[in-house]
């Protein structure tokens, strides 16, 4: 068994683990922004704050599998294959989306949040629509 294939392994692994949390997060965010309850805030702060820090290991680790599966193809693979070029591009604006549900999640906390449910449900669609480019280029690898 070769390292490439246990690096691949992982990085499918812990991005969908870390997928499965980033799908919900903005949920609780559409129902944090409905509710008007201090005891369902409150259980919404808990549960946002713990979910979050929950996925954000796997959104290392399958950073660093990834990066590690790049590292055993080569640099000249690398060079070559431009639609990763592109699939690393919405990695890091994914990345990006990771880090502002920080800053969402700092605005629940302080009850400083301003942004509607239409919001939230709109923001809960972005990484669905990211994750399925980011398929589609790492299967059928275009010739871009």
């Amino acid at each position: 068994m070769s390292a490439l294939l246990i690096y691949k392994a992982l990085h499918i692994f812990f991005m969908i683990a870390w997928f499965a949390g980033i799908f919900y997060l903005p949920r609780l965010f559409v129902y944090h922004a409905m509710t008007e309850e201090k005891s369902c805030s409150a259980m919404l702060k808990i549960m946002e704050r713990r979910l979050l820090y929950f996925v954000t290991p796997f959104a290392l680790f399958t950073l660093l599998f990834g990066l590690l599966t790049i590292y055993e193809y080569g640099r000249e693979w690398f060079r070559h294959s431009m639609w990763l070029h592109y699939k690393l591009v919405l990695v890091i604006i994914l990345y990006g989306y990771h880090v502002y549900c920080f800053k969402l999640l700092n605005d629940f906390k302080h009850d400083r949040n301003k942004k509607s449910h239409r919001f939230y449900r709109v923001f809960n669609e972005f990484p669905v629509i990211l994750l399925l480019v980011i398929v589609l280029l790492a299967i059928l690898k275009p010739n871009l």
